[in-house]
């Protein structure tokens, strides 16, 4: 998934979008959800999941726990490619994937097994569901991307 297609000049328009268009409502939301069980397992076998624009992957962090204790966790986290911060001047904070994890991109043939999609219109119904992300990123707009 090349980055650069998401950086944008001008806004989405309804022809750049046609398997979402295509598309129910239903089937865009099985698409993620099989996309989302698969970056689940990556991320269970220590692996990250690069998008396009940006990486799932999980981190070490440090919870706080009864008596004082300091317990070391792990948790999810997605980071926004670095390109596409500074182009919508978004600020978060310096999350690092650690150095031993292998990043990987989505494998669209397997999610497709698991969801009876043809591959090619997952991976075109992925890409433009992140354009439609990066056109409300550049629109300034809120965006609520839930996954379980």
């Amino acid at each position: 998934l090349k980055m650069q297609k998401y950086l944008l000049y001008n806004a989405v328009e309804p022809e750049e979008l046609p398997t979402l268009r295509e598309l129910s409502t239903v089937e865009i939301c099985k698409v993620w959800s099989g996309m989302s069980r698969h970056i689940y397992k990556q991320l269970l076998q220590k692996r990250a999941v690069e998008i396009g624009v940006g990486t799932f992957a999980v981190v070490p962090a440090h919870a706080n726990v009864e008596g004082g204790k300091v317990l070391p966790i792990e948790r999810p986290v997605f980071i926004l490619n670095k390109p596409l911060k500074m182009f919508y001047n978004l600020e978060s904070d310096e999350t690092k994937i650690p150095d031993d994890t292998p990043v990987v991109q989505p494998d669209f043939e397997e999610i497709a097994a698991s969801t009876h999609f043809r591959h090619e219109i997952l991976e075109q119904c992925v890409q433009e569901t992140l354009l439609c992300f990066a056109g409300a990123l550049r629109d300034n707009k809120e965006v609520e991307f839930s996954f379980r």
